[in-house]
This record gives structure tokens, C-alpha cells and sequence, in this order.
């Protein structure tokens, strides 16, 4: 039976859990996830999981947040005064924002805190520096 390997287009389906078993995300109820191994598609740990795997396999591994989002960096948390922003902007804890750095890179940054003159915003991914657990089955290799 052909297993995935560096250059396949696969098909799998996954369900990724926090270490108290919460679900952050599945394709259960959806079509599978398709992606090229080796084309950066997809977290670094998810793609090491995947690889080698014959159709119809399951398993289940733990993907540690340097293999995942990365590591969560405080330097990513900043705090703009209201003034700076739009005038039509009414930030809300948990909206995203595109900003653009000083090198014209747009990001997005999520409201973490909202007070009367400022807001913090974080552009670490909110799956960085969490440790995660994926069930994953192989259903294809196109």
C-alpha cells in the first residue's frame, strides 16, 4: 500500500484538540483538508504526522507549539492609544484588525483589551505557544 510522502497531494481529515480535549477545529463534517507535503501548506508538525501514512490510517499525535503556531512572543502584544486608530473604529475585545508595519506588511492583530484611551492588541496566531493534539486519517493521495 503506497504511504504519503515529500510531494503528494493528500487528503485528510483531522480533528485538533487543546490538552483538555476541547476541539478547535475539525473537518469531520466537511470535505477533507487537501495540501502538497513539503510545500509548507499546512504546520510543520501536522505535515511530519502526515507523512508516511497509508490511506485509510488513523492516529493521533501531540504537535508542540514550536512544530505548531510557534512560541507565544510578549513583543507582539502592543498598546495604541484610541486617537491613533480610525475615527470610525470602535474596537471590541476579540475583533481583528489589519495593520500595516513600517515596512508596508500588513498583519492582523487581535483586541485583547479595550479601556477608554487605549487598546492592546496581539498579533501572536492564538494558537501560539499551545502545545496541540490533532486525530488525523489519511483518506487519500490524489
Amino acid at each position: 500500500m503506497s504511504q504519503a510522502k515529500n510531494g503528494d497531494i493528500v487528503k485528510v481529515h483531522y480533528t485538533g484538540k487543546f490538552a483538555d480535549g476541547t476541539v478547535f477545529d475539525t473537518s469531520v463534517s466537511r470535505e477533507p483538508l487537501q495540501f502538497t507535503i513539503g510545500e509548507g501548506m499546512v504546520i510543520p508538525g501536522f505535515e511530519q504526522a502526515v507523512t508516511g501514512m497509508s490511506i485509510g490510517e488513523s492516529k493521533s499525535v501531540e504537535i508542540s507549539a514550536s512544530e505548531a503556531y510557534g512560541l507565544y512572543h510578549k513583543e507582539l502584544v502592543i498598546e495604541m492609544k484610541k486617537d491613533d486608530l480610525p475615527e470610525d473604529l470602535s474596537p471590541a475585545i476579540g475583533q481583528q484588525l489589519e495593520l500595516v508595519d513600517g515596512n508596508g506588511r500588513k498583519f492582523i492583530a487581535r483586541a485583547i483589551n479595550v479601556s477608554e484611551l487605549t487598546v492592546t492588541l496581539d498579533a501572536n496566531h492564538f494558537l501560539a505557544g499551545k502545545d496541540l493534539f490533532f486525530d488525523i486519517q489519511l483518506a487519500g493521495i490524489v
